[in-house]
């Protein structure tokens, strides 16, 4: 035990002369060094926090104007016009320093501030401007160009992570007329002329009557928080769902698809770990370069601040996500049991070789589970009512509540997996059951509400299971790019496989967690086990790689990838169907302080009449293609500026329910299902890797659960220039879908769109690729 490790190098004995101390010199070095740290760590976050603060100007400029100030004075020019004369005559007689002097220095700090917020409001002025998104690619107006080059020289040079924060404009909140107008225009190839009239007399209704007071409400918010969307989506689509949030809302991302750095697992898991503890690092002190769009427009970077530490904290009616700082530890699951391992020694990061020998520990220890360990986790993995009371009731004092609290505060949660996993050409399922794997794994062996879970399997394939409310996909990517860039380019393996470093074989074993779990408590357990294992066996999870084409042929289509692929999806659909349905593709609106996600309803009327569209020319077909993929561009681009649909709703909902509104027209739009439920995960946001050099250093990307009960949930990823992965998701119980099935229907679509840039006769060659399908469902 790390405990009693210790303990051996502090000792006392009371005699009768008074107490002898015995304190050996590893301990007071591991003090000493541990100390150094902290206050150097410290005095960078501070460093970092002043840079961050005063950017886009710097400390150094503060010196600039100073020294101009106090020149000002031997040359008889009064560049502060009587102001430094006003300041002079207010200051105390009795100074260390000279009156005037002082008085420069202090108009001289206020004027830099001033300078500071003026650069401050002029850039968040132009970043406010979006005329730049809605043009077309590859063509750029004079006023964009000229709006970048003012952009970058208020910019500044070398931002740190959050040096934009204050920069960033606030989410507008659009007009209700302009909202309802979209909605009615999105909703109306879904409805029959009956169904659209009473959709339009609820519209009318509400913008008449309720709306202004709603939105009066809403604009007000907007002028006091920083967004007026992102806390209350957190509460109420995240926070509040009682519901299990393994399947429903957590989401997975794979690792490499072709490559294994090595194929032992405690090794992989020690460089892997390892590589997560720098980025924490750069993380905390703010020293990641921030995501830019076109290289100059920032992101927001707020959600990257909980991504370690973290932990979501479950609760009667909601639950709430509990942040910690400087965590030490985290926690190791195998086999039913938990280890405690300490990452620092001696003031420092564990290294690569050093963790990889905690882990073989680990996995090395023939130790049994406790009673009521084994499954304990299940509880994460169950509805969070029974959860919440079982945490109270069972785990609120302690050796318990120790324990649990030694999970709740750990910088991350790591599985050491006892079944390989990972995409093997030579296997037809292997990428469903890696996802499925990811996804809900044994419904016991992830802890589902830590910010994210690494998986770690025995043939060196590692994932994450991310829990979702804390943030969206693509930050967790940011740090899965670095994580794998870093494994595999810069760490590396010895040629047995083995993380490259000495072995310490005398650090503390890692420590079991202590538990005593009633037979009470072991039936909540269990019943959280069966509920969750019910949800997990209903997935029907299909995962292909579409290497036909890519991102390098659509766009010498001269169209987008993105509207490509909704395209098809929706052509897949109503193959799939025969019916169109609502679709929810998710947008970011991170160039917002405080941005998270907006819906972009893909399902338009453009679309409809391009699916409809199968007797027709194919020049008039591709005339009707280019139609609904601008449409669909002009959608997105829409919902990324802070013109979408669906926040602004649903935050009039919320604020209906305070005020007690009643909205039958609000109340009908939250109600609409998502049958097919869309996202693109981005790829290549660090470029720390060529894939053109290295194509085999490839994400396999990541997915998520079925959102509707008779619906489908997509994922695809654009990988490089020449493949295109997707990850779709059913459920069993439906008689309808067939995740197999709709995936054989989204790769004719995309190959039956792609015959539309091709002369006729390459049509039937294209065709031929499509493998037929037997109606109903795969064989389990």
């Amino acid at each position: 035990m790390a405990e009693a490790h210790q303990a051996v190098g502090f000792q006392f004995t009371v005699r009768p002369d008074g107490v002898d101390f015995k304190l050996s010199q590893e301990v007071i070095k591991n003090i000493y060094l541990s100390g150094v740290t902290a206050w150097k760590k410290k005095a960078i976050q501070f460093k970092n926090g002043v840079l961050a603060g005063v950017y886009p100007a710097s400390p150094s400029s503060w010196l600039i104007v100073v020294i101009a100030m106090m020149s000002s004075l031997y040359i008889h020019i009064d560049l502060s016009m009587g102001m430094m004369d006003t300041i002079k005559e207010n200051l105390p007689y009795r100074s260390v320093i000279p009156q005037t002097v002082l008085s420069a220095i202090l108009f001289a700090t206020g004027l830099w501030l001033f300078l500071i917020y003026l650069l401050r409001y002029t850039l968040k002025a132009l970043l406010s401007y979006h005329g730049w998104i809605f043009e077309s690619h590859g063509k750029m107006s004079t006023s964009t160009k000229v709006w970048l080059c003012l952009v970058k020289m208020f910019s500044g040079r070398r931002p740190l992570l959050y040096s934009f924060q204050a920069s960033l404009p606030r989410l507008p909140v659009p007009s209700v007329d302009d909202t309802i107008h979209r909605y009615l225009e999105s909703v109306r190839p879904l409805l029959d002329n009956e169904q659209y009239n009473k959709m339009e007399l609820l519209a009318s209704d509400f913008k008449e009557n309720k709306a202004a007071q709603l939105q009066r409400c809403l604009i007000l918010k907007s002028w006091w928080a920083t967004n007026y969307v992102s806390d209350w989506w957190e509460e109420y689509i995240y926070l509040r769902g009682r519901s299990p949030i393994m399947v429903n809302s957590n989401f997975y991302i794979m690792d490499l698809l072709y490559v294994t750095p090595t194929h032992r697992q405690a090794a992989r898991a020690g460089n892997v770990v390892h590589a997560m503890l720098q980025y924490r690092r750069k993380l905390e002190r703010g020293e990641l370069a921030p995501l830019r769009a076109l290289g100059t427009v920032p992101m927001c970077s707020t959600q990257m601040e909980r991504m370690f530490n973290t932990t979501r904290i479950p609760g009667i009616e909601t639950d709430f996500v509990q942040h910690l700082t400087d965590r030490k530890h985290l926690v190791v699951f195998h086999k039913g049991r938990f280890f405690q391992v300490w990452l620092y020694t001696g003031g420092r990061h564990l290294l690569p070789s050093e963790l990889e020998t905690q882990f073989q520990r680990i996995l090395n220890d023939t130790s049994e589970p406790q009673p009521g360990e084994l499954k304990l986790a299940a509880l994460t993995a169950g509805y969070r009512v029974p959860w919440a009371q079982a945490r109270i009731k069972y785990f609120s004092q302690g050796i318990n509540k120790v324990s649990l609290d030694a999970i709740e505060s750990a910088a991350f949660f790591l599985t050491l997996d006892d079944e390989p996993q990972g995409y093997d050409p030579a296997k037809t399922n292997s990428l469903d059951s890696y996802a499925k794997s990811l996804l809900h794994g044994k419904c016991y062996d992830r802890w589902f509400d830590k910010s994210f879970t690494l998986i770690s399997y025995p043939n060196g394939k590692m994932g994450v299971n991310v829990e979702h409310s804390w943030a969206d996909a693509p930050i967790v990517g940011h740090m899965w790019e670095y994580i794998l860039a870093t494994d595999c380019f810069h760490l590396g393996y010895t040629e047995e496989g083995h993380c490259k470093g000495d072995v310490n074989k005398n650090l503390p074993h890692p420590t079991r967690l202590q538990w005593q779990i009633p037979n009470e408590c072991q039936n909540v357990i269990e019943t959280s086990y069966l509920s969750a294992k019910q949800i997990a066996d209903d997935v029907d999870f299909h995962g292909y790689l579409f290497a036909e084409f890519g991102k390098g042929l659509i766009k010498k289509c001269r169209t987008s990838p993105d509207a490509f692929i909704q395209l098809a999806l929706q052509l897949a659909q109503f193959r799939d169907q025969h019916v169109f349905c609502l679709t929810y593709e998710s947008s970011m609106t991170r160039m917002f302080r405080d941005g998270r996600t907006e819906t972009v309803r893909s399902c338009t009327s453009e679309a409809v009449a391009f699916v409809r569209s199968r007797d027709v020319h194919n020049a008039q077909r591709l005339a009707l293609f280019r139609k609904a993929a601008e449409k669909h561009q002009n959608m997105y681009r829409l919902a990324m500026t802070g013109s979408g649909i669906d926040r602004h709703l649903f935050c009039l909902y919320i604020v209906s329910k305070y005020l007690g509104v009643d909205s039958p027209f609000l109340t009908k739009v939250l109600s609409e299902p998502w049958k097919l439920s869309t996202s693109q995960t981005p790829q290549q946001q660090l470029n720390l890797v060529d894939i053109n050099k290295f194509p085999k250093y490839v994400c396999g990307g990541g997915g998520f659960g079925p959102v509707a009960d008779d619906g489908y949930g997509v994922s695809y990823i654009i990988v490089g220039e020449n493949l295109i992965t997707f990850h779709i998701s059913s459920k069993f119980s439906s008689p309808d879908t067939d995740s197999y099935r709709f995936g054989q229907h989204i790769q004719k679509a995309m190959l039956d769109i792609q015959a539309l840039f091709k002369p006729e006769n390459d049509k039937t060659a294209q065709n031929a690729k499509y493998v037929h399908l037997e109606n109903g469902k795969k064989h389990i």
